[in-house]
């Protein structure tokens, strides 16, 4: 295999398994297993990162997937390894998926780092599994390619009705929630082939793009084409600008900073709010249009929303398919309709708005493209809920002092108070008000929220409650302040008030003591830093690649 300049390359998985000593010997036997001993010549050994399980819907038909991608990979010249890493099943997990998108990263990371991989293809779909895949790949730098009634209005048959009918099939949300608009992302980025982000599970085109992909990674192990070459700063440029004109969910305002921070690039919330300046949002798709994603595929998916805002995008970031950005988007065309003109958005304005303010002296966020106008500069007293258990206890009080001007206020939310950050942002409107025709309220918390949700919902909101920003002491009776267009959102009690509040606040006690709980405490980052584990952030040394070091040092 030459590197380019003409000599000969030695891919990294030969360390394991080329020569004839003792240590080679080992590797070769244990692994072959069936296998023809011309499968150890030399060529690449991909592996297939499949985050598949029973427990997690969304990636439960990833086995097949995985089959196909191993049909490309033989197809190519390599040999597939397949193997598992753990799995995060949105919202099957408790207290949240988010908890352990970090110890997933680090899983996929140590097993890529230490075994004979020369590349990897990375299956995953549900929310927390396509950004803790990428983050883990980030930090080894292979190869790398992602194949991603309380109204009382309805009985209790309609309801179960509804619940028989809202996941028919195999894959994730069929709107443009947090699992859609991250496999987007990895699109946007450039990780995965043109088109592959929107193709439903079941339709047969996903199975042969996994096999195709197959093939692809093999042509990169061959090229030496690694993850820090795609995942640039203009690739994130790209996948915020993407971000915008999809309408995509906020959790992306999370999980992109952790992806980029393990490559070492800083990636500011001004950034999302910029570039929502210059991009209109355009996607018409649900929670925040009309459409859901087996309409957006056939509209002409991710490719599409691209090619309507490629004034504003780095055309010449390189892609997993080996070219740029815009050679991939060259001839593409949307349907108009589905994916709205340049010309015709939905919304001049882009879907994510950053703020910043007294209450958020740090930053915070909300997705315009899912807020009503008219709270979009709003002023009104706080309702605080201290805590989680402590809303749902008391939202449907019939004598809870609220009305529609209220600002529903949640504490404790946030990475270290959750624990993990949980999606409890979209705060139920109280029983009360959704009786008088109350369809929408100003809420506020440093909690996250669900990408199907919508309403004039504040997130992320930094620093949190339990590291004692300003949201730990919001009182009912405060007015709150919020103002879109100038990116605002003020507590509006004076300076010297707060700073008395705050200088009398004690933090409340940790939630873990011991194990991964305690490590997530104490080494977890803001939402504005993207959660990551401080210590995975990269820090500007190469990290030591110790599995060829060690290969030939024989058992341990």
């Amino acid at each position: 295999m030459s590197d380019g300049n003409g000599s000969k390359r030695e891919l990294r998985s030969q360390a394991w398994f080329s020569g004839l000593n003792m240590f080679t010997f080992s590797h070769r036997s244990w692994n072959g297993r069936g296998y023809p001993p011309d499968v150890f010549d030399g060529r690449p050994v991909i592996g297939i990162c499949n985050s598949w399980s029973e427990l997690t819907t969304c990636n439960a038909h990833l086995r097949i997937v995985a089959e196909h991608v191993k049909r490309g990979v033989w197809e190519a010249g390599g040999l597939p390894l397949e193997f598992p890493t753990m799995s995060l099943g949105e919202s099957m997990m408790k207290p949240t998926t988010m908890l352990w998108r970090n110890l997933m990263s680090m899983d996929v990371e140590e097993s890529l780092r230490a075994n004979p991989l020369d590349g990897v293809v990375l299956l995953c779909g549900c929310d927390k599994t396509t950004p803790a895949q990428l983050m883990g790949a980030a930090s080894v730098d292979l190869p790398t390619i992602s194949d991603m009634r309380r109204r009382g209005e309805l009985s209790d048959e309609e309801y179960l009705e509804v619940e028989a009918g809202y996941s028919r099939s195999d894959g994730h949300c069929n709107t443009m929630g947090t699992a859609s608009t991250m496999t987007s992302m990895a699109e946007a980025l450039g990780t995965t082939l043109t088109g592959a982000a929107a193709i439903p599970a079941a339709d047969s085109r996903r199975r042969a793009l996994a096999h195709i992909t197959g093939r692809r990674i093999v042509q990169m192990v061959h090229e030496d084409l690694r993850l820090s070459q795609i995942l640039t700063p203009e690739a994130f440029h790209n996948a915020i600008a993407t971000l915008n004109a999809l309408g995509g969910s906020t959790n992306a305002v999370i999980h992109l900073p952790a992806i980029a921070g393990r490559l070492g690039i800083d990636l500011p919330l001004e950034r999302f709010d910029e570039l929502s300046r210059q991009v209109p949002f355009l996607a018409d798709l649900k929670p925040s249009g009309q459409y859901l994603m087996e309409a957006f595929h056939a509209a002409g998916g991710v490719p599409a929303v691209m090619a309507e805002i490629k004034d504003v995008l780095e055309l010449a970031a390189m892609t997993a398919t080996g070219v740029s950005m815009g050679e991939n988007l060259a001839g593409v065309e949307g349907d108009g309709k589905v994916i709205r003109r340049r010309s015709n958005p939905l919304s001049p304005d882009g879907g994510i708005v950053i703020l910043r303010g007294t209450l958020a002296p740090g930053t915070a966020v909300i997705k315009r493209s899912a807020a009503s106008e008219e709270l979009l500069r709003h002023r009104g007293r706080a309702y605080v809920f201290e805590t989680r258990a402590e809303l749902l206890a008391h939202i449907d009080d019939d004598d809870l002092p609220v009305d529609p001007s209220t600002v529903l206020v949640l504490k404790n939310g946030g990475p270290k108070g959750g624990p993990g950050m949980p999606e409890w942002g979209q705060l139920p409107i109280p029983a009360r008000l959704l009786r008088q025709g109350v369809t929408d309220m100003l809420r506020i918390s440093d909690a996250r929220m669900s990408g199907t949700s919508y309403g004039t919902v504040v997130l992320h909101t930094t620093p949190e409650a339990a590291a004692g920003g300003p949201l730990a002491v919001v009182q009912t009776g405060d007015e709150i302040e919020i103002d879109i267009d100038e990116r605002r959102l003020d507590l509006l009690v004076p300076a010297e008030e707060l700073q008395r509040r705050l200088a009398a606040w004690t933090p409340p006690p940790p939630h873990y003591t011991r194990g991964y709980g305690r490590l997530f405490i104490d080494s977890v980052l803001g939402a504005d830093a993207g959660c990551d584990f401080d210590f995975l952030r990269a820090d500007g040394i190469e990290h030591a690649d110790y599995g060829p070091l060690y290969a030939r040092m024989g058992h341990s």
